[in-house]
This record gives C-alpha cells, sequence and structure tokens, in this order.
C-alpha cells in the first residue's frame, strides 16, 4: 500500500465512523420539523418526485439510458483515478447548479422540472466515476451497486448503515434487490425541504444552486469512499 492509498484508508476509517455517529438533538429536532414541512410540500410536487424516482430506477436496471464511454484505466494508480474523479465530480456539479439556478428562477412548473433533470445528472456521474475506478456499469451487478452508492447518500441513519454493510460485502456475490418504494421515500425525505424552497419565486434560484451543488458534492464523496471499500480490499 503506498503513502496515497494509506491516506485514502485513514480516510475511509474516519468517514466510517462519521456514518456509524448517532445524530444530535438537534438534527432529531430537524427532522421532525421536516417530516411536518413535508405535509405542507402539495400532491404534484410529491408525484413529480415520486415517478422520476421510480423512471430513473428502471432505466438504470434495465442499462439502457445512463451507459457511459469505455474507459482505459487499468494501469491508473488509485491517486490517478481519484485526480480524475475530482475532475469530473466538479464538471457535473457545475452542470447540476446551473441546471438549478435556471429552474429555481422559472417558477413552479419549470422547477419542477429540477426533479428528474437532477436526478439524470446524479446518475451520469454515477456511471462516470464507475468507469473510472474500473467498473463495468454494462453488468448488471455495478448499475445495482450505483444504486447503492444512491442509496448511501441520501437514506435515513437506519438505512445508511444498513446499506455500508451491504457495500462491505458487494464483492462476496450477494446483492440484494432495491426495494424502489423505500428507495423513493428515503430519498424524498432527504431532499424535499430544501428543493421545496426551490420553487419559491424570488428564492429559487439561489436556493436551486446551492442544493444542487450540496447534493453533487455530498454524492461524489461518497461514491468514492464507496469505491474505496471495495479497491482497498483488494
Amino acid at each position: 500500500m503506498d503513502e496515497y492509498e494509506e491516506k485514502a484508508l485513514s480516510e475511509l476509517v474516519s468517514w466510517k465512523k462519521k456514518v456509524a455517529k448517532k445524530s444530535g438533538r438537534l438534527e432529531r429536532m430537524s427532522k421532525k420539523a421536516q417530516i411536518k414541512l413535508n405535509s405542507y410540500i402539495p400532491d404534484r410536487v410529491h408525484k413529480v418526485i415520486t415517478d422520476s424516482i421510480k423512471g430513473m430506477i428502471e432505466a438504470v436496471l434495465s442499462g439502457s439510458k445512463y451507459m457511459s464511454k469505455e474507459k482505459n484505466v487499468v494501469l491508473l494508480t488509485l491517486q490517478q483515478k481519484e485526480e480524475w474523479v475530482a475532475k469530473t465530480v466538479t464538471a457535473y456539479r457545475k452542470t447540476a447548479v446551473m441546471e438549478g439556478v435556471g429552474t429555481g428562477a422559472a417558477g413552479l412548473l419549470i422547477g419542477l422540472a429540477d426533479f428528474p433533470l437532477l436526478l439524470s445528472i446524479k446518475m451520469k456521474l454515477l456511471f462516470e466515476l464507475s468507469r473510472i475506478y474500473g467498473f463495468d456499469p454494462n453488468k448488471y451487478e455495478e448499475r445495482l451497486f450505483t444504486l447503492h452508492i444512491f442509496q448511501m447518500a441520501f437514506s435515513s441513519e437506519e438505512k445508511k448503515l444498513e446499506t455500508l454493510q451491504v457495500i462491505e460485502e458487494w464483492d462476496s456475490g450477494k446483492w440484494p434487490e432495491i426495494d424502489w418504494q423505500q428507495f423513493q421515500q428515503e430519498y424524498r425525505d432527504h431532499i424535499d425541504v430544501i428543493k421545496m424552497f426551490q420553487l419559491v419565486p424570488g428564492i429559487g434560484a439561489a436556493v436551486g444552486g446551492y442544493a444542487n451543488h450540496h447534493l453533487l458534492e455530498h454524492l461524489g464523496e461518497t461514491a468514492v469512499h464507496c469505491y474505496r471499500i471495495r479497491l482497498l480490499k483488494q
């Protein structure tokens, strides 16, 4: 293990501890407030999110929409791969920010379009990262793995720990299927409140840009650690 891999392993250990750490009182209070606020979100917003997530899962598992180009990474070190990963995350994050600002500034009806568009950006990012780390998203199990990364990034504490265990044991060949109903509900609970404010006239653009920046950054960081789990074992 070289110096960079030792550093990556240390960061991975710290990240796992962060995932396992129970939320404080403030976080629990925020969660209760979020649940209350969710009840005020219009039904059509809920429907757009639900339909978008269901469609995304079906597209990913069928493998028809998110195929990325072949990347020759066989001879790259982990450090070289992750330098490429960082540039890729930055590029997708910029795209997501512009999309969030644009749809957030356009009002309610156009603002609703942000949900499926942002999902598409997130999944394309995950497929690109899969390639860079040396895995083939044309394979069903790798497409399934990207969904577990997604679930790891946007779920409750309990689901994160459950998903982390699945990722730790991924190369054993035991690949649990995704419960899409639970999957979409976890995702909605994670993003509903901040994305609701994106639909508010006057502040939608600022909120949309900030939210998308944060969500892409968080997804990228989660993906990095999930792939480190697999690669550092090797």
